[in-house]
């Protein structure tokens, strides 16, 4: 396995791990039917931010909290919510790459779902010790990303 280190594997992880937002029982509805989102408009502003994040790219701009805060607003966000999707973005990485930039995609969508769960929900959030080893035991792992600027959601 190769580690994250082109725009076009970026890519590859973003597009793999929506896809599979979009099909999941507990986050697809969020994304969904209470965000709206526009995965068109969406997904090039996710490839972006990951791509500044993890390589250092120029490019994007945006308001992850504020973005995370209206949806939020919409329908309250759930422990569970950042749960699941910090298990299945850990998930993705795994599966298909690993090295330095693959452990800083895991490490950041950590801190950026405990940002987001301590703004928006008051509440205290880790990831789990192992994502695999909790989907094992039926634990579940939701939102990831940099706060300061922010992936919004698009409508």
């Amino acid at each position: 396995m190769t580690d994250l280190d082109t725009r076009a594997q970026v890519h590859d992880l973003v597009v793999g791990f929506y896809r599979e937002i979009a099909f999941d029982e507990l986050l697809a509805p969020v994304f969904t039917e209470t965000a709206e989102v526009d995965w068109s408009l969406h997904i090039p502003k996710l490839i972006d931010y990951w791509c500044r994040v993890l390589l250092g790219h120029p490019g994007y701009e945006g308001a992850i909290l504020g973005a995370h805060r209206e949806v939020h607003e919409l329908e309250a966000f759930r422990p569970e919510l950042f749960d699941r999707w910090y298990d299945l973005w850990a998930q993705s990485v795994d599966r298909g790459w690993e090295g330095p930039l693959a452990e800083r995609a895991k490490a950041h969508a950590a801190r950026m779902s405990a940002t987001l769960a301590r703004r928006l929900i008051d509440s205290p959030w880790e990831p789990p010790a192992c994502p695999a080893a909790a989907a094992a035991s039926g634990a579940t792992t939701v939102l990831g990303g940099d706060l300061a600027a922010g992936a919004g959601t698009s409508r």
